[in-house]
């Protein structure tokens, strides 16, 4: 690409012909190191082109924020900085809930407006498409599958799914800590239903005297929820082969970071679904990735799209578990941006770890909308703008920015007119997706649904399994038959003795994190 700059904009006139109080901006965003082009300065309505609005590669690991109205142009902001992203060989994570972002793997198509945008902005355009992998979840709509097996998806996750209250959450933690301990492995919901309907059975509701606080009403609700989300259509997102976060941080041939867009459209009408098993991807990667400190770039920026969707009646315990983790993965090389409409929409102590901000256009129609402008105003430092005007003004693709520079420090606010993306500005055919599915390296390992033996199968075996025999009853032997030799070892005392250690030593591998979830092992 012909724009990527990685050393400071050229001085030129433009600084230098910027009123006095706007020229501090400018010189905040010259950094010495590698950074993202965001677009150019605008000061009274006018935009100066060498005046660039940038951010430190290095810092895109300190998350974000990526805010604004309907209509105001968040989603092309999210295409411009993957594309950024991936040229710099960052990999990149996009929620894709409108469906319009599978357009990145494209060269995008030039023309008057994107013209007039690059030559406002300082950008010297090209078009070019950029690596994809297209994912889907449970395979509903055009992507590989991802899936989670619900051991890794954990109660807590689960919960916030199925709308249970804090008591019921812990109930349900209670379950799967029986299924845990009793190698009962939860591979999709009907594991799930199986292990809770044997708890609420005559014959299994003596466990629940083993595992304490549960009781047969509580079960009995998280039953009916199970089934009530299962007739929804919901089963085939949970199962197996679970989706390897690993899969993420992958690079293109080329060394250009891969885009791995996850289409949403097919389950919008289920946020709590998608918000969740956002988190999902996000706590596995937490819980799997090692320390590594301050990076020169971060090892994958994942955008959280309508995050509000995860805030949303999520329990003190939720919103605890998140706040750790988003402090927490930074020094495993990940950057988070949550994506939604204002600031308010993110609880405070989220939005404090957010060094990076975008802020577009807010409307304030209603008294309602004028108390989040305010709110929204003062989230950002000291500035010489008139924020509450700037931000009812601003057109589309126009923005507010501050980022950390390399130091650390807050860059000034600055209002900024943002370039245009350089692949295409829409959608993908279908027929094309479904090609570009069909050809991806990870459609062989995760296209085709496995349903192997886990707690649904061993507790139905043991109910058929016919009931003992009455004392004394004789019956006929078969005639005897030579054993081989794997029968004889597997038969041995020795080879038992190991087998049971080795099943301790798995039972005791499923260890669960912030969010209760877990991995047994890829």
């Amino acid at each position: 690409m012909s724009d990527r700059a990685t050393t400071p904009a050229p001085g030129g006139s433009g600084p230098a012909q910027l009123p006095d109080a706007a020229r501090p901006i400018a010189v905040g965003y010259a950094f010495t190191g590698p950074a993202l082009d965001l677009g150019a300065l605008l000061w009274d309505g006018v935009c100066h082109p060498d005046a660039q609005v940038r951010v430190p590669l290095p810092m895109l690991n300190r998350h974000g924020l990526v805010a604004g109205a309907t209509g105001t142009g968040k989603t092309k902001t999210l295409q411009l900085v993957a594309e950024q992203l991936s040229a710099q060989g960052v990999p990149v994570f996009l929620a894709d809930v409108k469906g319009d972002l599978s357009g990145i793997a494209r060269p995008g198509q030039g023309g008057d407006r994107v013209g007039t945008r690059a030559a406002q902005t300082g950008q010297s355009w090209s078009a070019e498409g950029f690596p994809v992998e297209f994912l889907a979840l449970g395979g509903t709509g055009h992507g590989v599958p991802v899936r989670a097996t619900v051991t890794s998806f954990g109660p807590v996750l689960l919960s916030k799914v199925l709308g249970l209250n804090r008591t019921q959450e812990q109930s349900l933690g209670l379950i799967f800590h029986y299924a845990d301990t009793k190698g009962l492995e939860l591979i999709d919901l009907k594991d799930l239903r199986a292990v809770v309907a044997f708890l609420t059975s005559d014959e299994g509701k003596p466990e629940l005297k083993g595992i304490g606080g549960l009781s047969t009403a509580t079960a009995g609700v998280i039953l009916r929820s199970l089934t009530a989300f299962e007739a929804q259509g919901m089963a085939d997102f949970f199962g197996e082969p679970e989706f390897d976060t690993a899969d993420l941080l992958r690079l293109a041939p080329d060394g250009r970071g891969l885009v791995s867009v996850l289409e949403l459209p097919a389950v919008q009408d289920e946020p709590q679904l998608f918000s969740t098993f956002l988190m999902w991807l996000l706590a596995d990667l937490f819980h799997d990735l090692p320390e590594v400190g301050d990076t020169d770039k971060p090892k994958l920026v994942f955008f959280f799209d309508e995050a509000h969707l995860l805030f949303h009646g999520a329990s003190a315990a939720f919103l605890d578990a998140i706040t750790q983790t988003v402090r927490l993965i930074r020094s495993k090389g990940v950057g988070v941006f949550f994506v939604t409409q204002t600031p308010k929409d993110v609880p405070s102590d989220v939005l404090g770890q957010l060094g990076n901000r975008v802020q577009h256009a807010l409307r304030a129609f209603t008294p309602d909308d004028q108390k989040a402008l305010r709110a929204t105003v003062q989230t950002f430092p000291d500035s010489p703008y008139d924020l509450e005007e700037l931000l009812t003004g601003l057109g589309t693709g126009e923005a507010v920015i501050t980022v950390l520079s390399e130091n650390g420090a807050p860059t000034p606010v600055a209002a900024t007119r943002l370039r245009a993306p350089e692949s295409l500005m829409g959608p993908l055919d279908a027929a094309e997706l479904d090609r570009a599915v069909r050809e991806s390296p990870l459609h062989g390992r995760y296209a085709q649904a496995v349903d192997r033996e886990s707690a649904y199968e061993k507790l139905t075996a043991d109910q058929a399994r016919p009931p003992a025999e009455p004392p004394g009853t004789k019956r006929k032997k078969a005639p005897a038959e030579e054993p081989s030799l794997v029968e004889q070892v597997v038969g041995s005392g020795m080879f038992r003795s190991l087998a049971r250690s080795v099943g301790t030593q798995l039972g005791r591998e499923i260890t669960r994190s912030l969010f209760g979830t877990a991995r047994r092992g890829r």
